[in-house]
């Protein structure tokens, strides 16, 4: 599913108008990302909880040359289903 098909399915599942749902989808991705930028965690009761998490530097490879090299540390967004989320 995409932005656009998810913006249908809340619009039909909600009763509301397609404009009113891109505007909700946007509100809450909009507030997703706020809130891992300010807390680093999001939880949603019965859905699951998004939290960030840092990766540490770590040594690779190049696969074309074989030469190591060094991956920067970096923040990942990670996903926790909740226990029922697909009961």
């Amino acid at each position: 599913m995409n932005k656009v098909e998810l913006i249908n399915a809340v619009a039909e599942q909600a009763g509301m108008t397609k404009v009113d749902a891109r505007k909700a989808v946007d509100a809450m991705m909009d507030v997703t990302k706020v809130e891992l930028k300010k807390d680093g965690k999001l939880a949603l009761v019965g859905f699951g909880t998004l939290s960030v998490s840092v990766r540490p530097e770590r040594k690779g490879r190049n696969p074309k040359t074989g030469k190591a090299i060094k991956i920067a540390a970096k923040k990942v967004v990670k996903f926790k289903p909740a226990s029922n989320l697909l009961k």
